[in-house]
């Protein structure tokens, strides 16, 4: 029902204003106004008069209204309930009437006089509130589902967020090791440079030495001569008698016993030895200070437990939450890593370096391997794994393997084309077994120091770098 109004909207307005009283005060005459209305009037006619009867007002300041300060409360609270209501509720357009009933056939509201139509008469009918709440209980499962999604979403945008810090953060670290790399190159280069500039500055000094003595005891000889000639040409420029008395004297004189001067060979600076092959030669240097490492370990499937070296061959478990992102690449509970590169043809091999680790799993593994749940060892789930557990079993698929000495490193062979990967003691080479199976995906190395065990398994894994060598060939 529509809530009635207790009294007409002009008997609830001031006489001055003409708008609905606002703190209203009481004369003695029994009219009411608008404190400030009343204030305003007194002010402009200078006289306290009642602006409706004249009659003369009190000196004092006029009372409040406080029944009619409740009233016109009242009634402001009624008339925007009244409008809030107009505005909510919806009326037929055919009929005008409040549409208080619902078709569960035609799925549309309906009026009183709609219902009684001849196109609703044999429908089912029932009321507004009835079909909202059947209607919203039908949209909550719906509704639940969506929330799910919702949830499901905002859960993979603050993993985006984090993985976008993450990317940053890991841009940033590289960019560091990158440079810190070249720069050990650069000071290697730097001092090469300086090294063999230092070379030839010093070939140089030599050489001039060499020169400079040489160009001394030529210069003694000309000298030598120069005087023989100077003396030999005066005697023969005196008189006749003089020069027969002195001629047996000028004529030792003028014998010269020196050998002619001859260029050094070998004098100039050997300029192939600087410059022939220079590349090449500080090439065999750099490799000379350099490691090739023939698998790397890649960080982003690293188990979050796991700690990596810089130079991404070596892990170990930390039992400590790295600050990483889950990304669909990452293996959850199991402490292991795989090889940066996955394998599909060919032959490949890298060797692993256990130590006297009591516990550890090395081998192959596909690349469709379940990253985020416990994991089983077979060829049939894609795992072509040795272990070692309790410090003297060594199992492959869960069969147990007899060693006649426990490896320090493993080398491990993967011919993908033949489907085998087989494991040897690297010490000797003897083998320890060898899966043979038919890949149909792509595979990659794998890695897992598995726990700790209160520090008694700490050791890291570590993959053994191999000797880099250069073959000079005719082309």
């Amino acid at each position: 029902m529509e809530a009635k109004a207790l009294f007409p909207e002009d008997d609830l307005c001031c006489s001055v204003c003409c708008e609905i009283f606002k703190e209203p005060v009481l004369l003695k005459c029994s009219h009411s106004f608008c404190r400030v209305c009343l204030q305003q009037y007194w002010e402009r006619k200078s006289s306290r008069e009642c602006p409706i009867c004249r009659g003369k007002a009190s000196m004092e300041e006029p009372p409040r209204n406080l029944a009619l300060q409740n009233i016109v409360e009242t009634y402001l609270k009624q008339k925007i309930e009244r409008e809030t209501a107009d505005k909510t509720e919806a009326r037929c357009i055919l009929h005008g009437e409040k549409l208080l009933l619902f078709c569960e056939h035609d799925k549309e509201p309906l009026c009183v006089i709609c219902q009684s139509l001849k196109k609703h008469r044999k429908h089912s009918i029932c009321t507004m509130e009835e079909a909202a709440r059947e209607l919203k209980d039908e949209l909550k499962p719906a509704l639940n589902l969506i929330k799910e999604k919702l949830e499901k979403f905002t859960m993979v945008e603050q993993a985006c967020k984090k993985t976008a810090e993450h990317i940053r953060s890991q841009a940033q670290h590289t960019e560091r090791q990158m440079k810190a790399e070249f720069e050990k190159i650069h000071q290697f280069l730097r001092e090469e440079e300086e090294a063999r500039l230092a070379a030839l500055k010093e070939e140089e000094e030599k050489r001039c030495q060499i020169m400079e003595e040489k160009l001394e005891h030529i210069s003694g000889d000309i000298s030598t001569l120069t005087d023989k000639i100077t003396a030999i040409e005066t005697a023969m420029e005196t008189e006749d008698t003089s020069f027969l008395k002195s001629y047996t004297n000028i004529k030792e004189r003028a014998q010269c016993t020196l050998q002619d001067p001859e260029l050094l060979s070998g004098a100039l600076i050997d300029v192939a030895k600087h410059l022939g092959n220079l590349k090449f030669r500080v090439w065999e240097k750099i490799l000379g200070m350099v490691q090739y490492t023939p698998v790397m370990l890649d960080p982003n499937t690293a188990c979050a437990y796991l700690s990596l070296s810089d130079d991404l061959t070596t892990v170990r478990n930390t039992d400590t939450v790295q600050n990483c992102p889950d990304n669909p690449e990452r293996f959850n509970l199991c402490p292991c890593v795989l090889g940066s590169e996955g394998f599909t043809s060919g032959k490949h091999s890298w060797e692993v370096k256990v130590g006297n680790k009591p516990a550890w799993d090395v081998g192959v593994v596909k690349e469709s391997i379940n990253r985020k749940d416990g994991l089983l060892y077979s060829p049939e789930r894609g795992f072509w794994v040795i272990n070692r557990r309790n410090g003297d079993k060594y199992t492959a698929s869960g069969g147990t393997l007899t060693l006649e000495r426990k490896p320090q490193s493993i080398r491990v062979q993967l011919d993908y084309d033949r489907g085998e990967v087989s494991f040897f003691n690297s010490s000797d080479m003897s083998l320890i077994h060898t899966f043979k199976d038919t890949f149909t995906e792509r595979v990659f190395p794998y890695f897992c120091p598995c726990a700790r065990d209160g520090g008694k398994n700490d050791e890291p894994l570590k993959i053994c770098p191999v000797k880099v060598s250069v073959t000079e060939t005719s082309q």
